[in-house]
C-alpha cells in the first residue's frame, strides 16, 4: 500500500491560506479507472483512493503510516514568495508617477 503525505496549496479563488495548515495522506490508487460504456461515468473498484486522513503535523502522518505499514512518500510545499512593493497600495495612486498608469 502506498501513499503521499503532502500540505495542500491554495485554490485560486483563496487570498488566504486557510485549509492549508494541515498535512494529508493520500492513497495511490491501486487500479485504473474504468469508463462505463452505458452512462459515461468513471468507477473504480479501489476503495482505498477515496479516504484522505488530515494531520496537524507531518510528523504525525509519517508516525500513523510508521504504524500501519504504509509506504509514505513526503512531498514538501512549495513556500510562495511575498510580493513587496516599496511604496504598497498607495503607490497606485501616486501623483508624481512617470508613467500613465492604466488598467
Amino acid at each position: 500500500m502506498q501513499a503521499r503525505i503532502f500540505q495542500p496549496a491554495r485554490t485560486a479563488m483563496q487570498s488566504g491560506t486557510a485549509n492549508t495548515r494541515f498535512w494529508i495522506l493520500e492513497f495511490a490508487p491501486a487500479s485504473a479507472r474504468k469508463v462505463d460504456p452505458l452512462m459515461g461515468w468513471t468507477s473504480s473498484g479501489d476503495m482505498q483512493s477515496q479516504v484522505r486522513l488530515r494531520f496537524d503535523s507531518k510528523e504525525a502522518a509519517l508516525e500513523y503510516a510508521r504504524e500501519h505499514g504504509i509506504d509514505a512518500i513526503v512531498q514538501e510545499p512549495k513556500k510562495r514568495k511575498h510580493n513587496i512593493r516599496p511604496g504598497g497600495y498607495g503607490d497606485n495612486f501616486a501623483t508624481n508617477r512617470r508613467e500613465v498608469w492604466t488598467h
